[in-house]
């Protein structure tokens, strides 16, 4: 199925749930509270999150005159892109690593940690940006963090039912245990199908930015030894971050923090070796 394909289907899926769960907590009103909470989230995120996200890392904007060939290379890509040239910015962090942000093309940001600009060759670097102009002009970073703020406000409904929903399933007095079956199913099943949804659309838009890049760039090679090479320094120096960091792993190219058995399960990125194998499998344009 086209990765396209897979997000409208995923976003619909995630906004009926939600609509299930404010339908489920409070009737055709709950509903409609629901979807307006997701909307003001979803405004904050769009206007905001680029400044949030590089803010959290530390990065400063990387001026022309401070790397000439970093914003030759970034610029020479974009228009192959097609977009315009995003604002660069480099981030204190040795661990070898980027990523995109800002609501559309004309408001992109690539950031790359110092590390990346030391560890991967030319053609790998501009695999690696290509990547990024790839999430910009597919508008990525708009539709993950619907996605997210969706997923998220689905987990609170569910928080908010764990606490008081017992006053609402006791409600049907005439089936009080169908009441709560009902509730245990919302509260412990609701947020695991969630977090389902928000893996596949993340994994999905992770292989049509590959894909993307590699045309941009012109082959598929440079930025499928990049994701080798940048997997490798992941597992050797992961970033320390709690929650709050957590939750930004999407947004690089690569999971910069470490891996456990359940972090692998519910990675927001496809695993590295299936995207290299795809990437090969591009011809070279």
């Amino acid at each position: 199925m086209d990765n396209n394909i897979k997000t409208v289907f995923f976003l619909s899926a995630l906004t009926g749930l939600l609509v299930f769960a404010g339908f489920f907590l409070g009737g055709e009103l709950g509903a409609v509270i629901a979807l307006f909470f997701a909307g003001a989230i979803n405004f904050f995120s769009y206007w905001f999150s680029d400044r949030i996200v590089l803010a959290m890392y530390g990065a400063q904007e990387l001026k022309e005159s401070e790397a000439q060939n970093i914003h030759a290379m970034v610029e020479r890509l974009a228009k192959n892109a097609g977009i315009p040239k995003p604002r660069i910015f480099l981030a204190p962090i040795n661990q070898p690593n980027a990523f995109a942000t800002g609501r559309d093309p004309k408001h992109g940001v690539i950031c790359f940690t110092y590390g990346i600009l030391q560890a991967l060759d030319k053609e790998e670097l501009e695999g690696v940006t290509a990547h990024e102009l790839g999430h910009i002009k597919n508008r990525d970073i708009l539709i993950v963090s619907i996605v997210a703020t969706l997923a998220g406000a689905l987990a609170l409904i569910a928080r908010f039912a764990f606490y008081f929903g017992f006053l609402f399933s006791g409600r049907d007095k005439n089936n009080f245990a169908g009441s709560i079956l009902g509730f245990l199913f919302f509260v412990l099943v609701t947020p695991i199908i969630a977090v389902m949804l928000q893996l596949a659309v993340s994994r999905s838009r992770e292989y049509l930015a590959d894909s993307t890049g590699a045309r941009i760039a012109g082959s598929g090679q440079g930025l499928a030894r990049g994701l080798l090479k940048l997997e490798q320094y992941a597992a050797k120096i992961p970033l320390d971050g709690g929650a709050s960091n957590r939750a930004t792993a999407h947004l690089f190219i690569v999971n910069p923090f470490e891996k456990g058995f359940f972090t692998t399960i519910f990675s927001t990125h496809p695993p590295v070796q299936k995207r290299v194998e795809k990437l090969n499998a591009l011809a070279p344009r």
